[in-house]
């Protein structure tokens, strides 16, 4: 006879670490299946982990957890062909305990994860897949692994398998993925010696800087930049729109080529040797490309729910935060002796609508239109703007206010007054 636990959960990223861990922690029976050899195996490179959902979770996390430096500076670079323009903001705020940021490498923060997940009472197994769900009728009761004998029944399952989630579009509860709403990210990961990373980037012990970039280096197309400080090495990468890569015909791998050549990025990375480089797919779709999260005996969680706040670039945060809430919204059926219906797991939809999970994801929902369809916001305007900070620091005897008109002509030329209202426009409405 078929083993039987009260949820399964599919995947040991963050979110479904986060889901198994208060599931386990609450006395429930968790089974939680990952495909890969080992929790954060597929997962190489670098990320940003944002302390407060995982405290709320394991409030000692810091005493053990693999962290690399905690986030100390900001950067925000727009960048044409040779140059940029941009902001820091630095606060010794960010450089007091308890820290707000941290950069991580994912396959050995993971792997910690699913070691508290274990302790906690979870049951793991690895190196298996999930080909399908078990359904009675429109009820999910389980999933069939490629295991023999491979039927685990449960009360109820958690899809966290990442973006894609093949499990959920199978069972019709998710819609194929559309190229404009999910990002294609390659990344490299750069090894240096630590003294060398503190002095390039004005750090010192544990202290680390983030630099997120926009402009020319996605050659029109709607995507960022970026790159970590880790102990002992550097993350960069960049990521732009499935749809816009099969238009432009270019590769990740050339984008990312031409980036860490342009002459503002270059100097950061010499001395490195590059030795770890992944490419993987992020839901960049926002508040309209969410599908059903929630039916009878089943729920989704992280990637796999579209939770990725793009403009803020936050993702470990919004994968931990849904992860809870599906548990604590069984927790609570499980003590009430309610059966685990679409109609009480209604609950969970209810707690998202609540957090600032989905009231990011609405107040940013017309963005991914707004700079998919507006690819002057990537091109002209950083040209225009490194344009003009040359002009006025320039010192060649023309005069301040003939420069200024000259600012101003370029930018008519270039957009026209009636263009550039309208860009203001659109970015109001994106933002609002």
């Amino acid at each position: 006879m078929s083993e039987k636990f009260d949820v399964i959960v599919v995947g040991a990223g963050p979110s479904g670490n986060a889901a198994a861990y208060k599931l386990a922690s609450a006395g429930l029976s968790v089974l939680q299946i990952e495909r890969g050899e080992s929790p954060g195996s597929k997962n190489v490179q670098g990320a940003i982990l944002y302390s407060d959902a995982l405290e709320k979770l394991i409030p000692d996390f810091r005493d053990d957890a693999p962290l690399e430096r905690h986030v100390i500076e900001q950067r925000m670079w727009v960048l044409d062909d040779d140059s940029y323009i941009g902001s820091h903001y630095r606060s010794e705020v960010f450089n007091q305990q308890p820290y707000n940021r941290y950069t991580m490498i994912r396959s050995q923060f993971d792997k910690w994860f699913s070691e508290r997940v274990q302790k906690a009472g979870a049951l793991l197994i690895c190196e298996t897949t999930v080909d399908q769900l078990l359904l009675d009728g429109n009820r999910v009761i389980g999933v069939l692994t490629d295991r023999q004998g491979g039927e685990i029944y449960a009360d109820a399952v958690i899809l966290a398998d990442g973006v894609n989630s093949l499990l959920a579009k199978k069972a019709g509860f998710h819609p194929e993925l559309h190229p404009k709403d999910v990002a294609l990210a390659v990344k490299e990961i750069h090894f240096m010696p630590q003294e060398l990373i503190e002095q390039r980037f004005n750090v010192t012990g544990d202290e680390g800087v983030v630099i997120e970039m926009v402009g020319k280096i996605t050659q029109g197309m709607m995507g960022t930049g970026f790159l970590y400080t880790n102990r002992e090495s550097i993350t960069i990468g960049v990521g732009c729109m499935l749809s816009d890569f099969k238009q432009q015909q270019i590769t990740p791998y050339a984008l990312l080529e031409q980036m860490k050549a342009h002459p503002s990025i270059k100097p950061l990375l010499q001395g490195g040797e590059m030795k770890e480089y992944t490419a993987h797919l992020i839901p960049e779709g926002g508040f309209n490309a969410v599908p059903d999260l929630y039916g009878d005996g089943w729920m989704i969680v992280g990637d796999a729910g579209m939770f990725v706040n793009a403009v803020h670039r936050e993702g470990s945060n919004l994968a931990m935060t849904t992860g809870m809430h599906a548990a604590d919204t069984l927790i609570e059926l499980k003590a009430e002796g309610r059966e685990f219906s679409a109609a009480n797991l209604k609950r969970y939809k209810t707690r998202l609508d609540e957090s600032f999970v989905m009231k990011d994801l609405k107040k940013y929902k017309n963005m991914p239109d707004v700079f998919h369809t507006n690819p002057q916001f990537f091109n002209d305007y950083p040209e225009l703007l490194s344009k003009a900070a040359r002009t006025m620091l320039t010192v060649d005897g023309v005069d301040k206010k003939t420069k200024e008109r000259e600012i101003r002509s370029s930018f008519r030329k270039r957009r026209s007054l009636f263009g550039m209202l309208g860009d203001t426009f659109k970015l109001w409405r994106a933002f609002e």
